[in-house]
């Protein structure tokens, strides 16, 4: 069965799944293996759940004729999806960059929901797996999908260009991320920029933040529409930005009052808006989607607990990210200000230099007093009177003065292994 076959039996399913916990009726299932599964094994039990059909690649566990046998469920998911997307033949707006990507999709998605029925990636359903998945879930009614492109090793995003074939790409920024899997901060760079190479090689559109001289060095040769603060020249020129902490925004005759906290998140905004535009959501509705729009899910969440005000960004961090937060957060007008700041992960032979980085970046900030958590802030304990380091969150959590901080500005940054988001339960309500 080619692919093509295999593309009709897909559109007379109403959903496609990889988990037998999310089988709908009439749901397309793909069984794939894993290093601790084997979702072949479910076939039948599938099909019980009300799947139409079952793609597998192990015969041993073939059921009926609603069962679709081929070489390897993996690679086949993923030349569905890049039929399906071909099939459908839609604008496609794709995304990357090391740290603000999801964020920066869902302030797009926000936009051009005001002029287009548009789908875009769920979550962080960004790799080999959620890019195909997000392209799957595009059907008939999707007049413009925006799909965020992950990767934490060298042509990945090349790969993820090849099944998604944007016309469109935007790349956030080039950061300190996943280190060890791309080979250092050069190796980042070239990685992420895999996204302008199939946009040259393809002539398709690059959206560029002039701001970033590094991003226009590197699409060199790219259609680009532009964006930046104090750039008559660009296609949006922002005229005014302050964050303290939430940012505004204004070009032209639009004033814009976002939710988002700090200057690291005003190029995503400056984004979206330079998006919005080029497809022409009037700047009405641009405003009014940016300002309805509340951060979720541990990113960048302003919460208020008892007499403290809690910047929440615990979702992950990489040292571009962790330094940014940190430089807004020092410069905002409070009197009494607490940091809690976790390990970062994926660093590779990188990492005890980022984490003293870090400690050593602070070591100025008399006004602010910090709390490391994880064994790699650990390794760089110092006496520093305003100091406080524990080699685990279990440690953290025995401090029992932590129920009497009050009246403060509080910043929580850490990778997603850390699960800072605990600290909140340590805090007095």
């Amino acid at each position: 069965m080619d692919i093509q076959d295999i593309h009709q039996l897909f559109l007379q399913c109403n959903s496609l799944s990889i988990d037998t916990r999310k089988i709908g009726h009439n749901c397309f299932f793909v069984a794939l293996k894993g290093d601790r599964f084997d979702a072949n094994t479910f076939s039948a039990e599938a099909l019980e759940k009300g799947a139409l059909y079952v793609l597998i690649d192990n015969k041993d566990y073939y059921v009926n004729d609603r069962t679709i046998l081929v070489n390897d469920t993996l690679s086949v998911l993923q030349e569905l999806a890049r039929f399906h997307r071909k099939f459908l033949g839609i604008p496609i707006v794709a995304l990357t960059g090391s740290n603000g990507k999801t964020t920066t999709k869902e302030l797009i998605n926000a936009v051009l929901l005001k002029r287009f029925n548009t789908k875009a990636t769920a979550g962080n359903l960004n790799n080999h797996i959620g890019v195909p998945l997000t392209l799957l879930s595009f059907d008939e009614n999707t007049e413009m999908g925006i799909v965020e492109m992950g990767a934490n090793h060298q042509k990945e995003i090349a790969f993820l260009c090849s099944i998604a074939t944007p016309d469109y790409g935007y790349i956030t920024n080039f950061g300190k991320a996943h280190l060890d899997g791309f080979g250092g901060f050069e190796g980042v760079i070239k990685g992420k920029s895999e996204m302008y190479d199939y946009l040259v090689e393809n002539k398709k559109t690059a959206f560029i933040n002039l701001d970033d001289p590094l991003q226009l060095k590197r699409s060199a040769g790219a259609t680009a529409i532009t964006f930046g603060v104090n750039h008559p020249e660009a296609f949006l020129n922002i005229a005014k930005v302050t964050a303290n902490p939430l940012v505004s925004i204004q070009y032209d005759a639009t004033e814009i009052q976002s939710h988002l906290i700090g200057l690291y998140n005003a190029n995503n905004l400056y984004a979206a808006i330079a998006i919005g535009k080029y497809f022409g959501v009037s700047d009405s509705e641009i405003r009014e989607a940016i300002e309805n729009y509340i951060p979720q899910n541990n990113r960048s969440q302003i919460i208020i607990k008892g007499s403290n005000e809690i910047i929440l960004d615990a979702y992950n961090a990489n040292p571009s990210s962790m330094k940014v937060a940190i430089e807004n957060f020092v410069q905002l007008d409070k009197t009494q200000k607490i940091m809690f700041l976790g390990d970062m992960f994926e660093l590779g032979a990188e990492s005890p230099a980022e984490h003293q980085a870090i400690v050593s970046m602070l070591e100025g900030q008399a006004d602010a007093e910090c709390y490391f958590i994880g064994k790699e802030f650990y390794m760089h304990k110092t006496e520093s009177p305003n100091f406080h380091f524990f080699e685990t969150f279990d440690a953290l959590s025995t401090r029992r003065n932590l129920r009497k901080i009050h009246d403060s500005l509080i910043l929580i940054k850490g990778s997603r292994g850390m699960a800072l988001e605990r600290v909140l339960e340590l805090l007095p309500n």
